[in-house]
């Protein structure tokens, strides 16, 4: 975990972010926001196997951190930035020590203070990027491939977690149904596409727990009823497939509208931030958006680019741990399971 030190005169911050598939560097300046950044996508190197495949993707993180991160250093002619942040979990493994591993070496190297960040808090704080920032406090739907999320915000570091998903996350779940439709890795933005050309109505597909108390999320039993829908069919066509596709995500974002309207029902918010790769689907927004207009409340979502994995979520965040006093040591920290309240 991070050490409390005395607060340090920190300007700018280099992140580097290598949780997963994609390998991010960003320098985020405390006055002129993101100077520079990079993101290397993995995607064409895990589409072959349907699927991120850990061990390659820790040697392409290799293969590609620190030329990425020379380039932004030479694109801005900084020499040594003032600390560097970098992903410590959740994550997989072998990826985390590489970002964490080349992060805490060169912070040594400069002289310069180092911070393990968590990947849930660079999405969390990935909408004060923007030039319409929420203030605090706010609920957050953190929704993506691995994770999803309803948290209290009170402020940066005092999170509630409010409900998550028992099972499959809503991202997993729509690349897992996208795999079955047939379509290209990674699926999720695939099989939205797909869903413009479904009919409304086609199928009705269940809204899971909404029909109890709560806000946790189930959504396994959606990828189920989508096989079940699609073997019904003998030779299903394009039409049938856009169907399915749309009543899925009909499903998802309903689901996901519901919870939210009651998140902030439960905790008399009016400001809303949705985050992570599914943050990006257009009928999300849209729904979203709606609600909260409904609710007289406001709802704040990253720019695509910062709805997935960034390394300039990772700077900014690193900033606001650095320039509170945080930093870490000497040693190299990467959990793999890293529960967000443990911050």
């Amino acid at each position: 975990m991070t050490n409390a030190s005395s607060k340090r005169q920190i300007s700018l911050v280099l992140g580097i972010e290598t949780s997963c598939d994609e390998t991010g560097v960003a320098l985020y300046h405390c006055s002129e926001g993101i100077v520079a950044e990079q993101l290397h996508s993995q995607a064409d190197l895990h589409s072959q196997y349907g699927g991120v495949v850990p061990e390659l993707a820790s040697r392409d993180h290799i293969c590609r951190l620190i030329p990425l991160v020379r380039r932004i250093m030479n694109e801005t002619g900084v020499t040594q930035p003032d600390a560097v942040a970098y992903t410590a979990g959740p994550g997989l493994i072998g990826a985390l020590h590489v970002g964490a591993a080349v992060g805490r070496s060169m912070a040594f190297g400069w002289g310069v203070p180092a911070v393990g960040i968590h990947h849930l808090e660079g999405h969390l704080l990935a909408p004060m990027l923007e030039d319409n920032a929420p203030d605090f406090p706010f609920v957050a739907l953190l929704v993506s491939g691995g994770h999803t999320l309803l948290i209290d915000v009170i402020r940066v570091g005092e999170y509630t977690l409010l409900g998550e998903s028992l099972d499959d996350a809503a991202g997993e779940a729509f690349d897992k149904t996208a795999k079955l439709l047939g379509l290209p890795y990674p699926g999720g933005a695939f099989l939205a596409n797909l869903a413009r050309d479904g009919r409304a109505g086609q199928y009705h597909f269940p809204r899971p727990m909404i029909d109890r108390p709560g806000l946790d999320f189930s959504f396994s039993g959606l990828k189920t009823y989508a096989l079940n829908t699609l073997h019904k069919l003998e030779n299903a066509s394009y039409d049938d497939q856009a169907d399915i596709a749309r009543a899925f995500e009909d499903a998802v974002v309903e689901t996901l509208t519901v919870k939210c309207r009651r998140a902030l029902a439960q905790t008399g918010r009016n400001r809303l931030v949705i985050a992570g790769g599914v943050s990006a689907n257009q009928r999300l927004r849209e729904d979203l958006t709606r609600m909260a207009n409904e609710q007289s409340a406001k709802v704040f979502f990253p720019r695509p680019a910062y709805c997935t994995d960034n390394g300039a979520m990772i700077a900014y965040a690193g900033y606001r741990r650095l320039a509170a006093g945080e930093s870490d040591g000497l040693d190299i920290r990467a959990f793999p399971r890293w529960p967000l309240a443990q911050i």
